[in-house]
């Protein structure tokens, strides 16, 4: 507990950028050598270069002299050139101006003033994007860099940290930190590191990338008139990523650190948990439960207390006595069983995981050279070297343990890393191997869970035979999203923290982490069935959906409320269900593009005023809008439509947009509205994405009256990975609205998948039409006769809503829809 001991005058620090004391100085000479321009400083040297189209990296070594060289390799977070499409461009180019230097690279120009060594960065026509004015370091060489801003600036990424959507005022600081503390504002550093700031200005974004998993401070609150980036070790190695917009600041960063990769489809459905569901029993009577409820489940996890006293992968032979008997009857139900797997080792010379490691000095290691040892769940503990790649693949070679009992899925937890010890981690001096560039655990504190899910990740692929595998990891650092999911950690079950949970996870999407959610309900406190209620609406539309509660709280399954509380949970989980076809695809277009699966209006629509810190409402994709209730005992609430026309998905009401409308919300509803012009794929839910096998796709198209819309359509076997070799479908549809006709072209991308859905019913709502003519298959007199066709359409004038059925387009099509 704080008490007001922790305010006491003699704490208060004194202004931080006094201690930065030493600068470059003037630039006394410029080489460029290997696609890179090398300065040397009175005081120290710089190198600048263009790493691909719009990206400039530098990096400040301080204290160097002109002989000293400059180690350009880079963290895991950066995907090397050689495996990455649109690597580097043309070499630049390096002109003398007499005041400074201009390094011109593909799409952009860098400027080095010879004075004083500060960096401008500037566009093709010469306008500069961003000033980086100082680097300076103190005499242990911590470091920092100051960038000017506009009065008018807004901040955004970050990753995982609390407080709104725009982190304008604000300070964050980078090491992961396993943080049981109820999650306020002020707490500047949680569990995942994704040092990725956006910067927002009028007709300009760009972002700033520090390429360094120790400790950092991004300083937002300072100044007005400028931000900071401060590093404890390592000095200054930062990407600048220009924009102009902050669709294209995250596409590049993403096309730099990595993209989701296309997950089991399962991993999608909804997931239940609970610290911890003890023993077999009560697992496959959960997972009955569901089943005989009707609410659809795709995953239980487990938490610690499967495990004999907590060693890595074992059973408890009491508790599970039949794990892989457990498995193949949940497999029946259409469940996945997701067990936690933390780092650290139990030290028992009769435990073989630790025996293996320790002979072949897999630890991480004292600077006297015996294992860091630490208490955690199992007593004292030691921790694999994940840094090291003959430790990630013994590690991911120790997942056969759980693959061969039909096991598909990994959590990784307490992997910031956690330790019960005075500083709560690995001692700072502990040393990595780091792949043949050592450093101390300070140095690369926050790459540890990243590496541990890299090898988790790799390891679970090797073992399952090319199906897809899953991993969630609550640590990490910038790359995290190419292996695993993330979840926020230990949120409470307040309604703040149900709404911190929108800008949170939209800062992660924004971020690069697109496959991310919160613990629905809340994992410490008590929560209400009001509150269960409510989140679950929310949660059933975020990317990772679990429900997972803290042992000793109130129980928090669906059904733990009574009737009208499961009533409202078994809805919104059938509507994710549902509009699987939607998630899925929006999911492909995140592993392909690097957008957010859920995303603040900011990104669509970024020239709106309205949307610079709109943090309780949400986009999924870019075509359905959520403004979830996340306060009690409330039953109406404001919501923001941004340009263009919506409808109300549940009562089809249009809504004229750039207004603020209030929505009636009782408890069964959640306001959800669609965008003029938008294509909804959707199928009948399930009671397990195992089992959505309808071969029916329903599309909804929302007509626009003088407007256009798309939207791609993926399917593949959601498991394997065959789609990488073509068996997926991929259909490109548009629509054009005039107020003579709505037109809708379906053109089939790639066929490559045999599955899926065979028959398509396509509905043209909202229709302004008293009647209409279509030229396609037969006319049906009503729903009944159309549903016994092949090819066929029926005109509802009451509903305003054309039918359309087809097979699944093998060609491009056109259907043109006149009115009469």
């Amino acid at each position: 507990m704080l008490t007001s001991e922790q305010i006491s005058p003699d704490k208060i620090a004194a202004d931080y950028t006094s201690a930065f004391t030493e600068t470059l100085g003037c630039v006394q000479a410029a080489v460029l050598q290997d696609g890179l321009v090398l300065f040397t400083c009175e005081n120290g040297r710089l190198a600048v270069g263009g790493l691909r189209t719009g990206i400039i990296r530098v990096k400040l070594l301080a204290g160097a002299g002109p002989g000293d060289p400059i180690p350009m390799h880079t963290t895991a977070a950066v995907i090397r050139e050689e495996t990455n499409p649109g690597g580097r461009e043309a070499e630049p180019k390096l002109r003398d101006t007499g005041l400074s230097y201009m390094i011109e690279t593909a799409g952009m120009m860098v400027e080095v003033v010879k004075q004083d060594s500060s960096l401008r960065f500037l566009n093709e026509s010469g306008q500069i994007l961003a000033h980086n004015p100082l680097l300076a370091w103190k005499e242990d060489k911590a470091a920092t860099a100051l960038f000017q801003a506009a009065e008018n600036t807004h901040y955004y990424g970050l990753g995982e940290k609390t407080g709104f959507l725009d982190k304008r005022g604000e300070r964050y600081e980078m090491w992961n930190s396993d943080n049981f503390s109820p999650h306020v504002p002020e707490i500047e550093a949680l569990y995942q590191s994704i040092p990725f700031l956006i910067v927002i200005e009028p007709g300009n974004a760009y972002g700033i990338f520090l390429d360094n998993p120790g400790r950092s401070v991004f300083d937002m609150r300072a100044s007005e008139q400028a931000f900071t980036v401060q590093t404890e070790t390592g000095g200054v190695d930062y990407y600048f990523i220009a924009g102009p917009k902050i669709k294209d600041v995250v596409g590049r960063y993403t096309a730099l650190t990595g993209r989701i990769q296309l997950p089991p489809r399962w991993s999608v459905g909804y997931h239940q948990s609970r610290y911890s569901y003890m023993d077999q029993e009560e697992v496959l009577e959960l997972a009955r439960t569901f089943r005989e409820k009707e609410i659809p489940c795709d995953v239980i996890h487990l938490d610690i207390h499967y495990m004999d006293e907590y060693r890595v992968f074992t059973f408890d032979p009491v508790r599970f006595p039949d794990p892989k008997a457990m498995i193949a009857e949940l497999k029946s139900l259409g469940i996945r069983i997701v067990p936690i797997v933390d780092p650290g080792v139990k030290l028992d010379p009769d435990y073989y995981v630790y025996r293996e490691g320790a002979e072949s000095d897999f630890f991480c290691m004292k600077p006297d050279g015996s294992p860091f040892t630490g208490p955690v769940w199992p007593g004292q503990s030691v921790f694999p070297d994940f840094t090291e790649a003959k430790v990630r693949e013994w590690w991911g070679s120790l997942h056969r343990f759980f693959a061969e009992m039909g096991i598909e899925g990994i959590w990784n937890d307490m992997n910031e890393p956690s330790v019960f010890n005075e500083c709560k981690t690995i001692d700072p001096d502990a040393l990595h191997g780091n792949d043949g560039h050592p450093a101390t655990h300070q140095e690369i504190h926050n790459l540890y869970g990243m590496m541990m899910s890299k090898a988790t990740a790799e390891g679970m692929a090797n073992q399952l035979g090319g199906r897809r595998p899953f991993v969630l990891s609550r640590a990490g650092y910038a790359g995290i999203q190419r292996y695993a999911a993330v979840w926020t950690g230990d949120n409470r079950s307040y309604w703040e923290h149900m709404a911190l949970a929108m800008p949170m996870v939209l800062n992660l999407g924004l971020s690069g982490i697109a496959f991310a959610g919160p613990d629905i309900g809340g994992f410490g406190h008590h929560t209400t069935g009001e509150l269960l209620a409510r989140w679950t609406q929310m949660g059933a539309l975020f990317p990772f959906c679990r429900n997972h509660s803290m042992l000793d709280t109130v129980r928090q399954e669906p059904w733990s409320f009574g009737t009208e509380v499961e009533d409202i949970c078994r809805e919104y989980i059938n509507l994710r269900y549902a509009l699987m076809p939607l998630i899925f695809s929006v999911f492909r277009e995140a592993a392909e593009t690097g957008m957010p699966v859920i995303r603040p209006l900011l990104l669509e629509y970024p020239d709106d005023s309205n949307t610079v810190n709109l943090c309780d409402q949400f986009l999924l994709g870019d075509q359905v809008l959520a403004a979830p209730v996340y306060r009690p005992d409330t039953y109406h609430r404001v919501v923001y439509l941004p340009e263009g026309n919506w409808f109300d998905y549940w009562t089809g009401e249009r809504r004229e947009g750039g207004a603020h409308i209030m929505a009636h919300a009782p408890l069964d509803t959640l306001p959800l509205y669609v965008k003029e012009g938008a294509i909804i794929p959707r199928t009948a839910p399930a009671a397990s994405t195992e089992f959505l096998c309808s071969e029916e796709l329903l599309l909804d198209i929302y007509t626009p009256e003088n407007g256009e819309g798309s939207f791609d359509l993926y399917d593949d076997d959601g498991t394997t990975y065959a789609f990488k070799d073509g068996s997926c479908n991929l259909h490109r549809l548009t629509v054009e609205g005039t107020e003579e006709s709505v037109t809708l072209r379906v053109h089939p991308a790639c066929l490559g998948y045999d599955g899926g859905w065979k028959k398509w019913t396509v509905t043209f709502k909202h229709l302004g039409f008293a009647g209409c003519r279509l030229d396609f298959g037969t006319e049906a007199s009503g729903r009944e006769e159309l549903e016994a066709l092949d090819q066929g359409w029926h005109f509802d004038s009451t509903a305003g809503e054309l039918t359309v059925v087809m097979e699944q387009p093998s060609e491009d099509v056109e259907l043109v829809v006149r009115g009469l």
